[in-house]
This record gives structure tokens, C-alpha cells and sequence, in this order.
């Protein structure tokens, strides 16, 4: 029986299978309003055969989106659009994810559809970004240093966005804590300097991640509670694989049940080799290290290589996200090319190769 396409419980969830779909930006959104667009695009994913779907980053406050056009869950309106979107994805017999972030000092930043880069201007739509310290990223505008108040509205707003995803019908619960974003800037060295309690040493880096997971978990009781990491920073001196492994057993012991293991993002010179699977040894090292779920995720696009992770128990699941956009059935693809038995939508049976 092939691993990839036998089911996971993890907690009170079971998935159908192990190869889901990792969160994916659509820069579509007006005031942070989920739309027509994402349920398409995600609800296409579960009818492809993916055992989750995790929504694209949804900022936790306005000014915590990546770009203006970046999606929200911020208030009553978007948590009524989510609905639908969440309802269709369980229709179609996947899980239901949705991803919590804030970008911090990559904020307010031009879509990639725009054809400009750098920091979106104030007079333009952008306003001004937020970090644990005021460093900026390479190319962008400098942030503000946040104080304490501000640090504990940010995690305010993450319980917040969790009771919200929860009422909207998400069952995954992922906090970014990954790719340079607000909470993996905290983590790092490079990007935090500070010298309080929320700087310098591990204890006091891991700080405001350690409050987020905890208001999560309150806010959202009964949601599975995924934490998105960072491995390396890819860059001397910076986060590392030995960091991730303590920080993934730190949100273990604080309620999180499934860690997803990605890299970089953080710097944008980034010492970095790509090829398929590049990522899983990370996935490998915190798996090794925890008593939970792990996801492995990097270049993972043939049912093939997401079979042979599985097997040689790097990773308890795989997450995709070009492959899914090139072939939103991937995962009946690579059933069959697995020569596993799984269950087509009725409306499509009769494409089904035999």
C-alpha cells in the first residue's frame, strides 16, 4: 500500500492522504477580502484529491498583509467570506487550513503583479511597517521598532484571526512563524537586535512565538495547531536547523501538533542550493527531534519523491504548491502512477485511467 495515499490522524483529524496542498499568495484581494477567485482556486485542490488545503498567508491585521491585495481575517466580513471557501473544501472530502501571519518589516510591499518592487508608499496604499527591531530588509523601507504594547496587540490579533478561522469552519490552524515574516524576524538574529525580554538570547527570541501559540490554542480549543518554520536562514550567523529542532519541541510542549518545515526568506542574499527535496533533511532533523507531526516541503513534484520521504520516515506528510497550480489533480495523478486505489469525484470518473 502506498504511504503517500494511506490516511493521518493527527489529534481528533484524520486526513485521506498525506500530500496536501502548502499555502500559495494570489495577491487578489480587495481590503483583505477572500473572493470568487480564492474559492476556485482552492476548492480545486480538494476536488483533485488533496488531503489538506492550507489557504494562502491571512494577515492577522491590515497592516500585517504582505501587499495590499494580500487576503485578511481581521474582521466579521472576511471571516463571512471564508465560510464558503472552508464548506467547499470539506465537501470535497479534504481538511480545511488556513495560514495566520503577519509580515512585519516585509509588509506593504508592491504584488507581484504590479511591475514595480520595494515598499508601496503611503500615498499609494502601503503605511508604515512593524519589526522587533528597526532594521530593514535589503530593497524595502525601514520599520518601526515595536514596544510592548504593540508586541501584545500582535498577539491580540493572532487569537483573534484564530477564533475567526475557527468560526469560519478551518480545522488546521498554521502559524507562520517562516520566510522572513514578522514572527521568523523575532526568532533570528539577523533581524532581531533588541535587548529586552523579547531579544538576544534563544529563551527571549522564541518569546512572542511562545505567546502566539498559546493565544491560538485558547482562542481556537478544538483546531489543530500547526506552526510554519524557517529551518535556516540560509545566511552566517543566522536561525539554524539546531534552532528549529528546540523551537518545534518548545510549541510541542505548548499544544502545537504538526510542525511544517520550509527555509529562508529571511535575508535577501541568501547562501541557498535548490533540486527536488531540497528541503527535507531539515523536515528529517525536527521530525527526529519531536513527538509530533512533521511536513516536509521543497520541490517535492512527483508522486514518486513524496512516496520515497515518506518511506524513508523523513516526514509524516508532504506539502506541494507549484505542482498543484500545474496540475490541480496532482494528487489522482500521482495515485495513479502510484497504482493506488483512491476515490474520484463521481463527476469525473469516467476520465480515470484503468
Amino acid at each position: 500500500m502506498s504511504i503517500l495515499f494511506s490516511p493521518l490522524t493527527i489529534g481528533a483529524t484524520t486526513f485521506r492522504n498525506r500530500l496536501w496542498v502548502a499555502p500559495m499568495c494570489q495577491y487578489s484581494a480587495t481590503d483583505g477580502m477572500p473572493g470568487e477567485w480564492h474559492h476556485m482556486h482552492l476548492a480545486q485542490f480538494a476536488s483533485g484529491g488533496a488531503g489538506l488545503v492550507v489557504s494562502e498567508a491571512a494577515a492577522v491585521s491590515p497592516e500585517g498583509r504582505i501587499s495590499p491585495e494580500d487576503v485578511g481575517i481581521w474582521n466579521d466580513a472576511q471571516q463571512a467570506a471564508w465560510a464558503p471557501i472552508a464548506s467547499a473544501i470539506r465537501s470535497r472530502g479534504a481538511v480545511a487550513g488556513i495560514q495566520l501571519a503577519h509580515a512585519g518589516r516585509k509588509a506593504s510591499t508592491w504584488s507581484p503583479f504590479s511591475g514595480e518592487r520595494g515598499t508601496v508608499p503611503s500615498d499609494r496604499g502601503g503605511w508604515q511597517t512593524v519589526a522587533p527591531s528597526a532594521v530593514a530588509f535589503e530593497g524595502y523601507a525601514t520599520p518601526a521598532e515595536l514596544d510592548h504594547t504593540g508586541i501584545d496587540h500582535v498577539v491580540a490579533n493572532f487569537a483573534s484571526a484564530a477564533r475567526r478561522a475557527a468560526a469560519a469552519g478551518f480545522t488546521v490552524l498554521e502559524i507562520h512563524a517562516a520566510h522572513g515574516y514578522l514572527l521568523h524576524q523575532f526568532l533570528s538574529p539577523l533581524s532581531n537586535l533588541r535587548t529586552d525580554e523579547y531579544g538576544g538570547s534563544f529563551e527571549n527570541r522564541t518569546r512572542l512565538l511562545r505567546r502566539v501559540v498559546t493565544a491560538v490554542k485558547d482562542a481556537a480549543p478544538g483546531a489543530l495547531v500547526a506552526v510554519r518554520f524557517s529551518a535556516t536562514d540560509w545566511a552566517d550567523g543566522g536561525w539554524d536547523v539546531d534552532d528549529t529542532v528546540r523551537a518545534a519541541a518548545l510549541v510541542q510542549d505548548l499544544g502545537a501538533e504538526l510542525i511544517d518545515v520550509s527555509s529562508g526568506g529571511l535575508v535577501a542574499h541568501q547562501q541557498i542550493t535548490t533540486g527536488p527535496g531540497y528541503q527535507v533533511p531539515f523536515a528529517a532533523a525536527v521530525r527526529a527531534g519531536v513527538d509530533i507531526a512533521v511536513n516536509a516541503v521543497g520541490m517535492i513534484d512527483t508522486g514518486a519523491l513524496a512516496e520515497e520521504v515518506l518511506a524513508h520516515g523523513d516526514a509524516d506528510a508532504i506539502m506541494s504548491a507549484r505542482e498543484w497550480l500545474r496540475d490541480p489533480h496532482f494528487a489522482l495523478r500521482a495515485a495513479g502512477e502510484l497504482g493506488a486505489d483512491v476515490s474520484w469525484p463521481p463527476q469525473y470518473e469516467r476520465a480515470r485511467r484503468r
